[in-house]
């Protein structure tokens, strides 16, 4: 083992951690923040001020040190990674010009002046047209310039927070390559912001090129900690602060899901299945592959918007009961929950669950349903058919990226929250038919950036030699051939028919009601 660390910092949606990783893949040291994940001045808004997100930090930062002092005095380089898509719109002096738009915020602008007439037919001939419809009323920019006109006026520079992070730690206007995820400009086949300005991404968005950072690829140097960064956080100045990725792109590295034979479930807020791929390849048309926290490669992704969010949903509104005996005994109340699914037969005695909470780009009128009903279901039943639908769900993107790869997934990496739960787990070995391994460290996110990290500063010549020195498995879970095979049933018969039978009232109930308006 080396005698340098690397600091991994990781901002998700509900807390933020400093992270302290050595060279073989083990959590030296760690602090956790939690925050509210967002207010909400406007039903549907999601906002959370940028300069509370970077005093978390450095309130987690200044513990980390304190807590561990010899341990913290190895750092040898930093690596930030964070959540999706939230923006931080900045003034010429680099300050928060408003709060920053979460990922979650359900906000759309109306976009009433059309894109140019050869964008517009491009977009008609290849079937995007409503795609793009969306795609630009999803944009906080486009949203900005229609009702925060002034503000929009005095925008120098418009950050995803993964680049709010760099500049507040380096001084300067630059991001990850592997974090650009979101409604901006960015073009996925070359990993770089357009090169003409006459490019169509530029027309379906409202900012402009000088507004964006300078990208570098993953484990290039973004810059080093600055004086008043380093007096903030602790970290030595002078310090080198490498590019990383996103959460979920670190996610995938960190559990170890290096080529298209392997897939990568994340069972977070979002649940997604990524795999990691040198070839550009879209697994749901017109929907890109996002770069990779790996120079060069990209991270094919399907997404379930509301994945295991649906499991807080369902603790608020229905676990009541649980929460209580939770608290009686001192544990989280999705450890009560989870206790419960072995309750509760495979296939949930027939009750299944379409995961649709929130609308997807493709199928912009899908809402979410539970199917099955009988008078024997119970509490733990609904529960176990969410576990499942989610599951079904993630399989059917599994599916998808096999066939646009053209490699079979013979593992699973799991990780997220509800991988920490061994029924989940077993669940899911048991719904693909295929082993599922997890992670030593819950962190897989920071230790991605970690990953990063040492490859950064030379101690790995490759993430392929970092991965396999730094990520290890504590536990797989194998399928049971019979229940695998009532899932199957399950799968192929029902959940796979579910969807196309109810597209046509899903429609119906969005003309009548105008939800979701999209």
């Amino acid at each position: 083992m080396g005698d340098r660390y690397v600091l991994a910092i990781d901002c998700g949606t509900q807390s933020v951690r400093g992270l302290l990783f050595d060279d073989c893949g083990h959590l030296v040291a760690k602090h956790k923040v939690e925050f509210e994940p967002y207010f909400s001045p406007v039903p549907g808004y999601a906002e959370h001020r940028a300069e509370d997100y970077w005093r978390d930090t450095c309130k987690a930062l200044q513990a980390l040190k304190e807590e561990s002092p010899e341990a913290w005095s190895h750092i040898g380089a930093v690596a930030v990674t964070t959540q999706r898509d939230t923006v931080v719109p900045l003034d010429a002096d680099g300050v928060p010009l408003r709060p920053a738009i979460v990922w979650l915020d359900q906000r759309m602008a109306r976009c009433d002046k059309p894109m140019p007439l050869v964008d517009q037919l491009q977009f008609k001939i290849s079937g995007m047209t409503k795609a793009v419809e969306i795609t630009r009323r999803k944009g906080k920019d486009n949203w900005m310039v229609e009702n925060e006109p002034e503000l929009w006026a005095r925008t120098s520079k418009w950050l995803l927070l993964s680049g709010f992070f760099a500049y507040r730690l380096t001084g300067r206007y630059v991001d990850s390559v592997a974090s650009q995820i979101g409604h901006n400009p960015f073009d996925y086949h070359t990993r770089s912001w357009p090169r003409s300005d006459n490019s169509w991404r530029w027309h379906m968005c409202s900012a402009r090129r000088d507004q964006m950072p300078v990208l570098v690829d993953a484990s290039e140097r973004m810059g080093i900690i600055t004086v008043e960064a380093a007096r903030e956080t602790g970290i030595p100045e002078g310090t080198p602060v490498i590019a990383a990725g996103s959460d979920k792109g670190c996610e995938t590295l960190g559990v170890g899901c290096v080529d298209e034979t392997s897939v990568s479930l994340s069972f977070g807020t979002t649940a997604t299945a990524q795999t990691t791929s040198r070839r550009y390849f879209e697994p749901i048309p017109f929907m890109p592959p996002y770069p990779a926290s790996i120079k060069g490669s990209f991270n094919p992704e399907v997404e379930i918007f509301r994945g295991y969010w649906m499991v807080s949903w369902f603790k608020k509104e229905f676990a009541a009961r649980e929460a209580v005996e939770a608290e009686q005994r001192g544990v989280p109340p999705e450890v009560v929950l989870n206790e419960h699914l072995n309750d509760v037969p495979p296939g949930a005695q027939g009750l299944m669950l379409q995961p649709y909470w929130g609308p997807g780009l493709k199928m912009p009128e899908a809402k979410g349903s539970m199917i099955g009903f009988g008078d024997v279901h119970t509490r733990p039943h609904i529960y176990r058919a969410i576990i499942e639908g989610i599951g079904y769900a993630l399989l059917e993107g599994v599916e998808r990226i096999e066939r646009k790869s053209g490699h079979k997934v013979t593992r699973v990496m799991v990780s997220g929250g509800g991988s920490q739960s061994d029924a989940i787990c077993q669940i899911t070995a048991d719904l693909f038919d295929r082993p599922v391994v997890r992670s030593e460290t819950y962190e897989t996110s920071g230790l991605g950036a970690a990953i990063n990290g040492f490859v950064g500063i030379g101690v790995y010549a490759t993430h392929e030699e970092a991965v396999k020195n730094m990520v290890h498995w504590d536990s797989t879970f194998l399928p049971r051939p019979e229940v695998a095979h009532v899932y199957h049933e399950l799968y192929t018969r029902v959940y796979k028919h579910i969807y196309p039978s109810l597209q046509p009232l899903y429609r119906e109930i969005q003309r009548i009601t105008g939800y979701p308006d999209i």
